[in-house]
């Protein structure tokens, strides 16, 4: 029986997503390329990423237009499941808004972390 669970997610561009993940500090592999979980099963992924936990691994795999997240999460003891999917998804929305305003013609003036990690960007266009 797998342990591995799926988890639909808003995340559209690969880009997006691997440069989310490098902000996270978390390395990836592109696939498709196969994660481990409980008791050495594997599933395929396109995008992996390595645990400290020995013998799991997260991954994402593309379905339709997104990229679900899958991962065995009951043997990685380093991330926790709610935390790692706000934080990505706020580097992802982040990273797709800098590009979205870069090509806009707008440029950063100011950037800062609030408090409750909600992060501020000043811009500026010139016209």
């Amino acid at each position: 029986m797998s342990h591995f669970s799926t988890l639909k997610t808003q995340l559209v561009s690969l880009e997006h997503l691997k440069a989310a993940l490098a902000d996270m500090q978390l390395a990836c592999v592109e696939g498709p390329v196969s994660i481990r979980g409980y008791g050495g099963q594997t599933a395929t992924v396109d995008l992996k990423v390595p645990t400290n936990s020995p013998g799991y691994d997260l991954g994402f795999r593309k379905q339709g237009e997104t990229y679900d997240l899958v991962a065995d999460w009951w043997g990685i003891k380093d991330i926790k499941q709610d935390e790692f999917m706000q934080r990505l998804q706020q580097r992802y929305a982040y990273n797709v808004t800098k590009d979205q305003l870069d090509e806009q013609g707008f440029t950063v003036v100011e950037e800062t972390v609030q408090e409750d990690n909600s992060i501020h960007i000043c811009v500026r266009r010139m016209i």
